[in-house]
């Protein structure tokens, strides 16, 4: 397989024309699961040079359609065109051959293995024995690792390589196939500021190729960044479709949620009581370090930095995942440090870690098994659990959470990000808990979820219910919190009252450009 000859990467560059014939066409898809109807006659063109940004809610269909556009699933009515002519795409491998591939959020790689094995898994290039050509494999690697700009040796074990070259890997790997349409599904959800500046540069590489993308983010700045044309899903079917340079966000939202929606951030007038939690000198040898603050029942605390500001690892030793070094915590006045996550929640302190599907639940399990998994003492009597009483507690948190699924039995790794994110936060409310660390809540939620996260946090707080809120968005940070604490390098460097806090301070905190303890003070 030559490599296609680079283009210079920038929009102008890319063969832009709205005229121009659609690479993929859907025409009245059509699927659905057992309770429910996942596409209604979609409709769908992906046009050559373009980026098409898929947009909808956790639920909308989304997941659905690139299932089957790479031969996961097969609609039940309607038509999928290649280039004008009808095509099937009735396994992966016929998805891939029609040059259809995608890059996902979570793409399944091998640690073991090397970069080049990596890319072309399944479908290594042969020699005239039958056996793997390596050389072969590992030039072609080495071209197509170069046509995307990434500087990785093919020899290379994928252990030895960050996050964002796995990533790279990945995409590599998507297009070790001749491909036409390239899917792209959250694929800057576990990569730096840096590394999503490099993804972009490498979206108008492959715009100049003239390849057609399809490409589903919840973030609404990636969209107008890099989408030429927008398709909004609600509800399985599609509400609006149509160039970038033509809407504005407000109508984004509008169409992807049904109604309008002024702000994603509920108007609070927070109710501010005792001190339950204080925690002073705490420290890791090598997370974080003397950090002390106190939270308040009734109050949101948001905790914000930059990646490996050491936030996520605090609120893992609060929790008794891992073991502080020095420092004292008190929850309601008495000396409570835990010394594992059952301890804490004795103690009345819950955590819904940022990885909810590794650390937070268990796909496979049904939802009412993972709702009451932390409840089962209370839920037995005599070493027998009270089925009726499970299925009580379920229903009771599914109804307060909104939450969306065809049935409480459904395995849990079948539903929506968002819906996901409410099945782990429902867990540890049914603990009735004095204090929830919620980290980074809503990420990979759409916008419509995100409200309703968002209220819910808004009522916790109001029922007294104390929350400490580690996120990364700005946005969030400024709309939820009444206090923020700003980390950097494992210390806090800044502390802050949520009136007059602006993007501007926080960043700059973050980033140790003048920091201080306090509004104003000196570090």
């Amino acid at each position: 397989m030559a490599a296609e000859p680079l283009v210079a990467a920038s929009a102008a560059d890319a063969p832009f024309s709205v005229s121009a014939r659609p690479v993929l066409s859907l025409r009245g898809i059509v699927k659905s699961f057992p309770g429910v109807k996942a596409l209604q006659g979609v409709e769908l063109d992906l046009y050559p040079g373009q980026v098409t940004a898929l947009i909808g809610e956790n639920g909308a269909g989304k997941s659905t359609l690139v299932k089957l556009l790479t031969g996961v699933y097969q609609p039940d009515a309607g038509e999928i065109r290649i280039e004008g002519r009808a095509a099937r795409f009735p396994t992966a491998a016929a998805a891939a051959a029609e040059g259809v591939t995608a890059i996902h959020q979570e793409t399944v790689l091998f640690d073991e293995l090397s970069v080049a094995e990596n890319i072309f898994l399944g479908h290594a290039p042969l020699n005239r024995f039958g056996l793997i050509d390596w050389p072969r494999m590992r030039r072609e690697a080495r071209e197509i690792l170069a046509r995307i700009g990434a500087a990785l040796d093919p020899n290379a074990a994928l252990k030895d390589l960050g996050i964002a070259s796995k990533h790279l890997v990945a995409i590599a790997r998507a297009l070790s196939v001749e491909a036409r349409v390239v899917i792209m599904d959250e694929p800057t959800a576990a990569l730096s500021h840096k590394e999503i500046g490099e993804l972009y540069e490498l979206v108008e590489r492959l715009k100049a190729q003239g390849k057609a993308i399809l490409f589903i983010s919840h973030k609404f700045d990636e969209i107008f960044r890099i989408a030429d044309r927008y398709a909004v899903f609600r509800d399985g079917g599609m509400v609006g479709a149509g160039l970038m340079s033509e809407i504005d966000e407000r109508r984004l939202v509008e169409m992807m949620v049904g109604r309008a929606m002024d702000s994603i951030f509920p108007v609070r007038t927070p109710q501010i009581g005792e001190e339950i939690l204080s925690v002073s000198g705490y420290s890791h040898p090598t997370e974080f370090a003397d950090v002390s603050f106190t939270l308040r029942r009734g109050e949101i605390l948001g905790f914000y930095g930059l990646v490996g500001a050491g936030r996520s690892e605090l609120m893992q030793a609060l929790f008794g995942i891992s073991r502080p070094s020095a420092g004292i915590c008190r929850i309601a006045g008495e000396e409570r440090s835990p010394r594992s996550p059952a301890e804490a929640v004795e103690a009345g302190l819950v955590y819904a870690p940022e990885d909810r599907g590794l650390q937070g639940a268990v796909r496979a399990l049904p939802i009412f098994q993972n709702l009451t998994l932390p409840s089962l003492g209370r839920l037995s009597r005599a070493g027998l659990l009270r089925k009726a009483e499970e299925f009580a507690l379920t229903r009771h948190y599914a109804e307060r959470l909104d939450l969306r699924a065809a049935s409480l039995d459904q395995p849990l790794g079948l539903l929506s990000g968002g819906n996901q994110q409410k099945v782990v936060i429902g867990k540890w409310l049914a603990t009735q808990p004095k204090i929830i660390i919620l980290d980074e809540p809503t990420k990979g939620v759409d916008v419509g979820s995100k409200a309703a996260v968002h209220e819910f946090m808004a009522e916790l707080a109001a029922e007294g219910l104390a929350v400490i809120m580690v996120s990364s968005e700005i946005p969030e940070i400024l709309g939820m919190s009444d206090r923020v604490i700003v980390m950097r390098e494992g210390r806090m460097v800044g502390e802050y009252p949520r009136a007059g806090l602006t993007p501007e301070i926080l960043v700059r905190a973050a980033a140790g450009i003048g920091v201080g303890i306090g509004a104003g003070g000196d570090s």
